[in-house]
């Protein structure tokens, strides 16, 4: 250890924010442990640090007694009474026992916590800068897959999709860029765990939060959206400025922002859909392309009954029940798909019983 050590932990402090106070009391803790390693694990050791010069000295405790047993825990009386004058039998005094070579022990120690505290630091950084970061959408490059899990390198960290983060209907390899939504940022004792998605419903929102400026500015207001990632999404968009079409904003000029989007996202499918405060209306419009030509609500059961053309029907249900699906989980409402001949039939049966 050297006035050079203290220089270079002066300027970690500046430069770093790492207080001095805390790395010395790091290397006196470090030094303590090292010095019962190498020496002795029997005495009870005070390492003490000159913060100027850099010097180090070991005090050892040890019990004042007529005659020494053990020298690493005891002290003669007229030994002990040369460093203190007052001291007592039976007194527990600290005597300096720093050993010749302990310098290089010393050296080696240092530097270990010091690189030690600066990757703590390091990593503390990274977790408070990606904690800000939670909730946005960040580019990266693929490092590596393994066991179906994908690493993306972020700069200073990785990201980590998991299998239920990515998309069933993409293929990820090393080496290509790709971009994901944050969605939950862990501290660990190894570092911060950055957890991203493609597969995320909020990676279609920040999209579009990105593509279209009236949603970035808050004029038009994404209400809600219903995600089966890869094939098929609805998200419904309400306009707080009567001039603004919330659909055709969301849509772009000859459709370039929507088309952005489905790019970005692999081809999958986005309805875009008109929020409206009736829920009759809303659900109308959530089941789109669909035509619909009646909805009745129970209130109570938050259960919607729909009426559309024979024509119609499997359209509005859609492909394995996704498009009623997925309106179901835009509106937030129970949705039952009935054709006009199949409401006319229930009707007439209804009839005959009465």
């Amino acid at each position: 250890m050297s006035s050079e050590l203290m220089q270079a932990l002066n300027e970690i402090e500046k430069e770093r924010g790492i207080p001095k106070a805390a790395l010395v009391e790091a290397i006196k803790s470090a030094l303590n442990t090292a010095y019962k390693k190498n020496y002795s694990s029997n005495q009870n050791v005070s390492v003490e640090i000159n913060e100027i010069t850099g010097d180090i000295k070991v005090y050892a405790q040890k019990m004042v007694v007529e005659e020494v047993e053990d020298r690493r825990v005891e002290i003669k009386l007229s030994e002990a009474r040369e460093l203190y004058p007052d001291c007592k039998l039976e007194e527990l005094i600290y005597v300096e026992e720093t050993p010749a070579n302990f310098g290089r022990i010393a050296a080696q120690t240092a530097k270990q916590v010091v690189i030690q505290k600066l990757r703590e630091a390091e990593r503390s950084l990274i977790y408070e800068e990606f904690l800000q970061r939670e909730g946005e959408i960040v580019t990266g490059t693929i490092q590596r897959v393994e066991a179906k899990t994908v690493f993306i390198s972020l700069g200073r960290t990785e990201g980590i999709m998991l299998p239920s983060d990515q998309v069933a209907t993409e293929r990820y390899e090393q080496g290509q860029r790709i971009k994901a939504y944050i969605y939950e940022v862990k501290n660990t004792t190894k570092g911060p765990n950055i957890f991203v998605s493609r597969a995320h419903p909020n990676f279609l929102r920040r999209l579009f939060e990105l593509e279209v400026p009236e949603i970035y500015d808050g004029i038009v207001e994404i209400k809600s959206i219903a995600r089966e990632a890869g094939f098929r999404s609805k998200i419904s968009v309400h306009s707080l400025d009567e001039k603004i079409d919330s659909v055709g904003a969301c849509v772009g000029p000859r459709g370039i922002r929507v088309q952005n989007i489905v790019s970005e996202m692999g081809g999958e499918k986005i309805d875009i859909i008109k929020f409206d405060k009736d829920p009759e209306k809303f659900i109308a419009n959530a089941l789109s392309p669909a035509k619909v030509l009646a909805v009745t609500i129970d209130d109570e059961q938050k259960a919607a009954r729909v009426i559309v053309p024979d024509y119609q029907l499997s359209l509005a249900i859609g492909k394995e029940g996704q498009n009623a699906r997925l309106a179901a989980k835009l509106t937030g409402w129970k949705v039952d798909i009935k054709s006009e001949s199949q409401c006319m039939e229930e009707n007439d049966l209804n009839g005959e019983d009465s």
